[in-house]
């Protein structure tokens, strides 16, 4: 148990560091930018500087000082971030590098550092067939390390998947308008219209977690291939007619899901086992950057 728990330490304060280092040299201020605060809340004042907006003056403060100043503002930031987190058995699976489950968790740590660097609060949904785990949100770097050591150490009661559940949890506890990064691998059925009505209540940001072997399964002759979800397990011949078939079905569900996570018209992060996931984070934060010029 000692060596289990220093083994999940080690991992965390790992992903810390690498979580910190990357949003401290390149994703904390493209946070801030394409997550605004609720508003502007009034700091302090100072003296009058030619070019400022003579709007903003503070008649009081000018007469009992007997110079101009002006008024300045802050962003007040207070956002909420939740991570809700696909942890049904299929996230198990990783044929390169790691497996979906921890990619995900890493991602999670970099968007949790970057929120708490912003003065956000982080909170965390687990979820299956059920809501397995919830975190209300907070600040700070102990919370957050807090939600990446859940994410790490978790171990479902329930192999199977049912993001509805999830997203109706989510609306009963997250009253206020909120960041909401759901990370699964959406093979699952039934989440499209409950995504549908959480993208309409809060900023919602799919992250797809995918494995290539998923989307294309080689043709290698006799393969042994187990559903981590259902447990059930089948022989086939890659090379021949139901290796084709399967091929097919794969390439047909990416589909629908693509289509269906389109609908939404919400802007994705996409991230494979076999790829650095820094690069899908920033390509968000630039489509996101984009989609908000045009508003």
């Amino acid at each position: 148990m000692a060596t289990a728990s220093a083994e999940l330490f080690r991992r965390a304060r790992a992903i810390e560091v690498a979580s910190r280092r990357l949003v401290d040299e390149q994703l904390a201020g493209q946070y801030h930018s394409v997550f605004k605060g609720r508003g502007l809340i009034f700091s302090d004042v100072r003296p009058y500087t030619p070019g400022d907006d003579v709007r903003s003056i503070d008649w009081n403060i000018t007469a009992r000082m007997n110079a101009p100043h002006v008024k300045q503002f802050v962003e007040e930031r207070d956002r909420t971030v939740n991570l809700v987190i696909d942890m049904s058995a299929s996230g198990l699976f990783g044929s390169r590098g790691v497996p979906k489950r921890e990619l995900a968790a890493e991602l999670a740590a970099v968007v949790a550092f970057s929120a708490i660097k912003n003065n956000d609060r982080v909170g965390l949904v687990i979820v299956t067939d059920r809501v397995e785990k919830y975190i209300p949100p907070k600040k700070g770097r102990r919370h957050v390390l807090r939600v990446i050591g859940e994410i790490l150490a978790f171990q479902p009661l329930s192999r199977r998947t049912n993001l509805a559940v999830g997203l109706d949890f989510l609306a009963k506890v997250a009253r206020r308008r909120s960041v909401v990064f759901l990370a699964s691998d959406f093979m699952s059925e039934g989440w499209e219209r409950p995504l549908k009505i959480c993208a309409q209540r809060h900023e919602l940001v799919p992250v797809v977690v995918s494995d290539p072997l998923e989307a294309w399964i080689p043709s290698v002759g006799l393969l042994v291939l187990e559903d981590l979800e259902t447990g059930q397990v089948v022989e086939l011949d890659t090379s021949g007619s139901a290796g084709h078939a399967l091929r097919a079905r794969a390439a047909a569900a990416a589909r629908v899901r693509d289509s269906a996570l389109r609908r939404l018209d919400v802007d994705l992060v996409e991230v494979r086992t076999d790829e650095p996931y820094l690069d899908a984070l920033l390509a968000f934060f630039r489509a996101r950057a984009k989609r908000m010029a045009r508003a």
